[in-house]
């Protein structure tokens, strides 16, 4: 600490007579400073939530094969997911004979668009969305297509994810080939 002369004798000159202050340390020991730092972010990291994961919400039939949901042809969309981020999609049930006019291809950026397309134009209570992963499909597109699910306010029960048929996989199989997808 710094000591301050204020005797009226001195005119502010410095002589002789005047006693020099003596100077101490100031130095400060931060030691205790880091500790308590260290204290309190220890408490923190220990005492803090950590985000818990969230899970989209599912409804998943049982599997019981007397209890089969009938779906309105006129309601149901069918969405097949095939590899490169490929989706192949239909309406209703599949015609053999009007095959090349209902099987259609698309991709992630407009499926979109169909599902909204379909769900305006279906009244909610035929609606339903039936969705299909080829063998060559990536765990990430069946993810994408239940997030689009999410997005465009599909309720749950109004799609289902269900196994795809052998007649499906090779007319997917057979697209690709004619488009070069490999």
């Amino acid at each position: 600490m710094a000591e301050m002369d204020t005797s009226s004798k001195d005119s502010g000159k410095k002589g002789t007579g005047v006693k020099k202050g003596k100077k101490l340390s100031t130095r400060v020991d931060l030691t205790p400073m880091v500790d308590l730092g260290f204290l309190l972010v220890t408490f923190f990291v220990f005492t803090t939530t950590m985000s818990e994961s969230k899970a989209m919400n599912m409804n998943e039939p049982k599997d019981d094969p007397g209890k089969e949901i009938k779906v309105k042809n006129s309601g149901a969309m069918t969405i097949l997911l095939g590899k490169e981020n490929q989706v192949y999609y239909y309406y209703g049930q599949l015609d053999p004979e009007k095959l090349s006019e209902q099987f259609k291809s698309t991709n992630f950026k407009d499926i979109r668009e169909l599902i909204v397309e379909k769900k305006k134009e279906t009244p909610i209570d035929d609606l339903m969305y039936i969705i299909k992963s080829d063998k060559n499909s990536t765990f990430k597109n069946a993810i994408d297509i239940l997030d689009e699910m999410s997005i465009c306010a599909v309720p749950p029960g109004h799609y289902a994810e269900v196994e795809i048929t052998p007649s499906e996989a090779d007319m997917i199989h057979q697209t690709e080939i004619a488009n070069g997808i490999n």
